[in-house]
């Protein structure tokens, strides 16, 4: 199937507030996950492996990082014949403030369409797509219901039970050919699905439009007081009893062996998220060579554990190790080690996400926890034992889950 004619934006600018600490640095999609990755190399994967070649990211909220990583990672199109993925942070060409939302950051950059199409010709359809998802899914799927229906929008969906979705996702009801009558945003009592009366249909934020329809209904939101300028709660509403709106099934595009699809927006879901890859049957695969997750590779020689002696012997069990990791003579359990990090003589570090170049020091102890980049744990610390202590130094999350900040007890 021809995707030559979709023009995708993936939007990159969230600041991630409920990821905080790890977003106190660096944009959400920017954050690192599964060890090798950032977040949004999923978003990216998909689209590669879709044959989607004409991307734009549009970054806004401390993107130094993100940038860096799209232009060392993702230079891998062919600008000779028109691919691109290309960063754009906010130009301001329209009105001199920053995004007010989803839709005002598609509305501001409307000339990059205009651009598009002087030089390659109008896009049959504008895939909108958020940074900061984790799942697998070939959006040709989506685009062949889309033509079928002769859609305005299609709006991709997850089937979720009602639990998880009552006020915490926005929710469509549709009819039997799944054309939608309503959005619901984040009900206390979600429209179930026509064929499940224990799930409801929560949007995932995947947007495919007709190009004409939603520039004029994004003139309409920009020219909208009361709008919050949002493609869900505003354009959505909008759209739905006026225009063709449908709903598209994730299970029909997933490349996972399961349904997958996380927004890793909180501490508790990204470490979720990482306790689910360390299972002995993830969730999630990231070991599927027909759909490698790309990212960009730094050049770390291999992982290694050393020391084989009595109460020193360097193990892992149940764990994801990055390369460049060394475990000397310490203990790592259930955990996920991002690349250079190093555990030492004597220490454990159980159910624990260690970020790039964490030195765990001799006799140390760290479980329940999440250390960002660069962090110096001292020798002999014990970090998860006593969440009462941990409070008083760092965030520790309802669940009991603690953060280390990024280059935290260095020098110490």
């Amino acid at each position: 199937m021809t995707t030559a004619g979709v023009l995708t934006f993936v939007l990159a600018g969230g600041r991630g507030e409920r990821l905080y600490p790890l977003t106190r640095d660096r944009a959400k999609p920017a954050v690192p996950f599964a060890g090798l990755y950032r977040i949004i190399d999923f978003t990216l994967t998909n689209c590669l492996h879709s044959g989607l070649r004409h991307v734009f990211v549009l970054t806004q909220y401390k993107s130094l990082s993100l940038e860096r990583h799209i232009h060392q990672g993702w230079d891998i199109f062919s600008s000779a014949v028109g691919e691109f993925i290309t960063t754009i942070p906010p130009q301001q060409r329209i009105a001199n403030h920053w995004y007010l939302g989803t839709a005002d950051a598609i509305y501001q950059n409307w000339y990059s369409v205009e651009r598009f199409a002087l030089e390659r010709g109008a896009p049959e359809a504008i895939l909108i797509l958020a940074g900061d998802h984790v799942y697998k899914m070939d959006y040709r799927t989506m685009l062949a219901f889309h033509r079928e229906k002769g859609a305005d929008l299609t709006v991709g969906v997850l089937r979720v039970p009602f639990p998880e979705a009552a006020g915490k996702l926005g929710v469509l009801a549709v009819d039997r050919e799944r054309r939608v009558l309503k959005f619901e945003e984040k009900p206390a009592e979600p429209t179930p699905s026509p064929d499940d009366a224990s799930a409801c249909l929560a949007s995932m934020g995947i947007y495919l439009f007709r190009p004409e329809v939603l520039w004029r209904r994004l003139v309409e939101d920009a020219q909208d007081p009361s709008s919050s300028h949002d493609f869900g709660k505003d354009l959505i509403n909008r759209m739905v009893g006026e225009d063709k709106v449908f709903a598209f099934p994730f299970e029909l595009g997933n490349r996972n062996n399961v349904p997958y699809w996380r927004d890793v927006g909180t501490i508790d879901a990204y470490w979720e998220a990482h306790m689910d890859l360390v299972a002995i049957t993830p969730k999630f695969n990231l070991y599927d060579r027909e759909w490698p997750i790309h990212t960009c590779h730094e050049p770390w020689p291999p992982a290694k554990t050393v020391h084989e002696e009595p109460g020193r012997t360097g193990m892992a069990v149940s764990s994801l190790l990055s390369p460049g990791c060394v475990v000397s003579g310490s203990r790592v359990v259930r955990s996920v080690l991002s690349p250079g990090v190093r555990v030492n003589s004597f220490a454990e570090v159980g159910e624990s996400v260690l970020l790039g170049e964490v030195d765990v020091g001799r006799g140390a102890g760290v479980r329940r926890a999440i250390v960002d980049k660069g962090a110096r744990i001292p020798p002999g610390i014990e970090i998860g034992y006593n969440l009462d202590e941990d409070r008083k130094k760092f965030f520790v999350t309802e669940s009991g889950i603690v953060v280390i900040p990024k280059e935290e007890f260095r020098g110490g």
